[in-house]
């Protein structure tokens, strides 16, 4: 558990592995509920190597003084990553 917004990670070590290697973040919103993008690599054990990018968007909520995960959405591709890239820009334009 993270303390502060900052020290929230997605890296996850397994019998000594990084099963989830954590790449880049952006904090998109700081407080009692937090929302951040990751860009993370996920160790394929069969192929002996790191995945392409992937990428996630996590809630968390600051409960007790500790972050705890609440929801997340994967983003399932680069395809996806640019049509919601994509979609975004057209409402903003």
């Amino acid at each position: 558990m993270a303390a502060t917004v900052d020290e929230v990670t997605i890296n996850y070590e397994e019998d000594g592995i990084v099963v989830v290697k954590e790449l880049e973040k952006v904090i998109l919103s700081k407080g009692a509920w937090a929302t951040i993008l990751f860009r993370y690599q996920q160790w394929d054990a069969k192929k002996n190597e790191y995945s392409p990018d992937r990428y996630s968007i996590r809630r968390y909520r600051k409960v007790n003084g500790e972050y705890s995960p609440q929801s997340k959405f994967n983003i399932s591709s680069p395809d996806q990553a640019q049509k919601i890239v994509d979609a975004l820009q057209g409402w903003l334009a």
